[in-house]
């Protein structure tokens, strides 16, 4: 038998090469055939089969996770089959097929994670939790620090000192609302310190004179003092959305932020969770906190989810609805406003602007035409409304904005201008 070496394993550009027949982004295949040819380092005997581990992999991503199962055993709720079954029966939400044993219902999600951020990670059910929790993991007891700068506050008062103060975390403000530097934070590290936090500003901006440090700054002075770099970062951008510019999670990681939380329901696309990913022991530390099961997410949550972050990886991004509306041209959507103005001349096509939303964004807006009606805007707009539709009043005019119409609803859209 022939002695394999480090030397005989092949390049990974020779194995993404051989894999052009396979329908995945380029990404996805270079990073999955690195993470082959790191574990082959580990085990030479299974060098030669890299390729036909790569496609594997590729094809397991593919296959849901959570799936149906038949539940034959007599116990109606079966805590690791979902325990009360739903209108599509039982599932293995909890329940290792292959094994046979109780699994954990963060393996439907945790290696879909790990491949968008590169680290592993796990889901609660918002954002908010995800910061309460970190922070009780993390910092109870003692202090977490944060720039005066970023002590914000997000819908319905959700305030960041409230929630550090829930989590039984000590607040300690450093630098000032607009300008904070890396020696503030320097000179507020002492013996009670646990953590340093950084929140993005997701819902705001400011300009003007201001400053703050670097994340890969922040980052070299948390390892420099032996302290976790913990970043709220709210909107949760994964993939890159033309006119949009806000962080993305992967830039984080890669400047060495030790824990990310972020929302699943916003720039992300998903459904309504709190991501958290990044160093795997600061992760399991905080899967391991009593709070997580008071946070987890239910089944529903997981599946939709799962199947947003596989679209994700396979760089699908028009079949996410919210990404593809933020992807939008203003050209498709003129187009699409001119089919209206066909049927109803009445209608004027002008240009305007489309957000975000969701506390994202902040000063940001996508160009975008409208279809803008004239006459008594208050009754156009209760009429409209009392059918269904939601418009907004701008400049004395009704405007409908197709960017967040489904093409499914315009015909209901058409039929409801007609009338008026």
């Amino acid at each position: 038998m022939t002695t394999l070496t480090l030397r005989d394993l092949p390049g990974v550009d020779e194995i993404v090469e051989r894999l052009k027949d396979v329908d995945a982004p380029r990404k996805l295949l270079v990073e999955e055939t690195r993470r082959v040819i790191a574990s082959a380092r580990k085990d030479l005997q299974g060098a030669n089969g890299i390729e036909e581990q790569v496609r594997r992999n590729i094809e397991d991503l593919r296959r849901p996770s959570l799936k149906h199962v038949i539940n034959a055993t007599g116990v109606v709720l079966h805590t690791n089959l979902g325990r009360a079954p739903g209108a599509d029966g039982y599932s293995n939400l909890e329940y290792n097929l292959a094994e046979g044993r109780r699994g954990k219902r963060d393996t439907h999600t945790g290696h879909l994670i790990e491949r968008l951020t590169g680290k592993p990670g796990i889901v609660v059910n918002n954002n908010a939790a995800a910061v309460l929790l970190v922070l009780n993991e993390l910092a109870s007891g003692g202090e977490a620090i944060v720039s005066r700068g970023e002590l914000i506050e997000i819908g319905d008062g959700f305030r960041i000192p409230d929630i550090m103060k829930a989590s039984g975390a000590t607040l300690c403000e450093v630098g000032t609302t607009n300008r904070t530097n890396l020696d503030d934070y320097r000179a507020a590290i002492s013996s009670r310190t646990r953590v340093i936090m950084r929140v993005h500003p997701s819902n705001f901006h400011i300009e003007g004179f201001t400053a703050k440090p670097r994340l890969d700054e922040l980052a070299a002075l948390a390892r420099e003092r032996n302290l976790p770099l913990y970043e709220d970062l709210g909107s949760g951008c994964i993939a890159e959305l033309p006119g949009i510019r806000e962080p993305m999670v992967r830039e984080s990681i890669d400047a060495g932020v030790n824990l990310v939380s972020f929302s699943g329901d916003k720039l992300l696309g998903g459904q309504q969770a709190g991501i958290i990913t990044g160093d795997a022991d600061l992760v399991a530390r905080t899967r391991k906190n009593p709070l997580f099961r008071a946070l987890r997410v239910d089944k529903l949550v997981i599946k939709g989810l799962a199947e947003t972050l596989k679209r994700l990886i396979f760089a699908k991004y028009d079949e996410i609805p919210a990404l593809k509306m933020l992807r939008m041209s203003a050209d498709e959507i003129r187009a699409r406003a001119e089919k209206f103005h066909e049927r109803v001349p009445s209608l004027e096509i002008i240009e305007g602007e489309s957000v975000a939303g969701g506390g994202s964004t902040p000063d940001q807006t996508l160009p975008t035409w409208l279809l803008a009606i004239s006459g008594d805007t208050v009754a156009i707009e209760k009429k409209l409304r009392a059918g269904g539709i939601v418009a907004r009043i701008q400049n004395d005019k009704v405007v409908l904005d197709l960017r967040t119409v489904f093409p499914e609803e315009e015909y209901e859209l058409l039929r409801a201008l007609c009338a008026l």
